[in-house]
């Protein structure tokens, strides 16, 4: 197994993964349902982040049991889908952005795999790997899909959507995009050691930035629109992939793993 895809809000199904099949993966953080199967003659695992119904919120989400259950599986690479508001102009609803930056304004999430020795610092100046951002950019520019490469996500905690003033804080602390779902997940790839990406879909401006306010029902109609491109980006990105790690990814940690659970892994 060398790909993962996780699906955001409104990907909760995997697509044109023929023969596949359903798994429970057993962690020390809990049980992860997963499908399995091969795209291009390529393992591929999917979860949905949210449940396949939706029905875990943002703050719930069990991050350490979705990217425990990927890496015990042999996964090397993840892909994930992130719904967004805008705070920057420049990215408008309907567009795709290949994030390279993130501010972390989450408040309570379980944040780490070490969390008895040993000590691990995790270096976070790239969260998201680089080689796999540029083979997205590529892949979305070669299908013909209005992508911007770069972009800072401001992860807030939720489930509630933000106020106006905490949008215009945002904005002044740099950041381009708003969602609740990239963190802790980009930091727990990282010690996981995975080379890991995240594609946002604008589903709408932020709140002061659009005339009227924002329902969950707005958004995953946005997302509905987008559902099509995402995984056709997502599946040729596999397909043409060489796997090659010639990143850093792949010793974060220098090999280590975390105590916890060790012997499950």
């Amino acid at each position: 197994m060398r790909y993962g895809i996780i699906g955001g809000t409104g990907v909760y199904q995997p697509g044109d993964l023929p023969g596949a099949t359903r798994e429970r993966v057993h962690t020390p953080y809990g049980e992860v349902e997963v499908t399995l199967g091969t795209y291009e003659g390529k393992e591929v695992a999917f979860l949905p982040r949210h449940g396949s119904g939706h029905s875990v919120p943002p703050h719930r989400v069990n991050y350490r049991a979705n990217i425990w259950a990927l890496k015990q599986l042999g996964v090397e690479t993840v892909l994930a889908t992130a719904a967004v508001g805008s705070l920057n102009r420049l990215f408008r609803p309907g567009d795709l952005v290949v994030i390279d930056d993130v501010i972390d304004w989450t408040k309570g999430r379980p944040s780490t795999f070490f969390e008895q020795g040993p000590v691990v610092h995790i270096d976070f100046s790239d969260p998201y790997c680089a080689r796999v951002r540029k083979g997205l950019v590529e892949t979305a520019r070669d299908l013909g899909l209005r992508v911007h490469h770069g972009g800072v996500y401001v992860c807030a905690e939720g489930p509630r959507f933000e106020s106006k003033a905490e949008i215009a804080l945002f904005a002044r602390l740099g950041g381009d995009l708003v969602g609740m779902t990239s963190m802790p997940e980009a930091a727990l790839a990282k010690e996981a050691e995975l080379c890991y990406a995240t594609v946002c879909m604008v589903t709408n401006w932020a709140a002061g930035m659009a005339a009227k306010p924002l329902s969950h029902e707005e958004v995953l109609e946005a997302m509905r629109e987008n559902v099509a491109d995402i995984r056709r980006l997502f599946f040729a990105y596999i397909a043409r992939d060489k796997a090659v790690r010639d990143c850093a990814c792949g010793s974060a940690v220098g090999g280590q793993v975390p105590l916890v659970g060790e012997s499950e892994a």
